[in-house]
């Protein structure tokens, strides 16, 4: 298994179960309904907030990945689009599932190469660094939506 393959691995297994902390994005808001997605609790982002801006990323990469340029910004990655049903949670969910797999089919057929390249400007670094901070970027807020959905599940 080559770099590309494993980065990719890593990425889905994240996403979708089978890493080495045994939780998932996807396991883990399984159960959360959209009043739950959108409830703030202290002055913490929502869970739908985090879903949204951990895609917002991946969105953004996957362009790049695609060919396309960067044109994603900080400022608009928490602009996320009023969640009122459930229809609206879900629609969040499969965008960021098949993003998600998209983005790892693409990852793995990277040549391995691309990854001591710069990524699209000097100033992000390498793709190497840039395709595991993503994945770093996930399990950090994977874990913030953990603690906020036992307290949310507590009240």
């Amino acid at each position: 298994m080559n770099v590309s393959q494993q980065t990719a691995k890593h990425f889905k297994d994240v996403h979708f179960g089978g890493n080495w902390t045994s939780v998932n994005l996807q396991d883990t808001l399984a159960d959360v309904s959209w009043q739950q997605a959108v409830t703030k609790v202290y002055s913490f982002n929502t869970i739908a907030a985090l879903v949204y801006h951990m895609n917002y990323y991946v969105g953004a990469v996957l362009k790049v990945l695609q060919g396309e340029p960067l044109t994603a910004s900080d400022t608009f990655s928490f602009d996320l689009p009023a969640i009122q049903s459930e229809d609206d949670w879900k629609q969040l969910l499969n965008k960021t599932w098949a993003d998600a797999a998209n983005f790892a089919n693409l990852l793995e057929q990277l040549p391995e190469s691309r990854f001591g390249e710069m990524f699209t400007d000097e100033k992000y670094g390498t793709y190497y660094r840039n395709m595991h901070g993503i994945i770093e970027h996930i399990h950090y807020h994977l874990g913030q939506i953990v603690f906020i959905k036992k307290i949310i599940q507590q009240a």
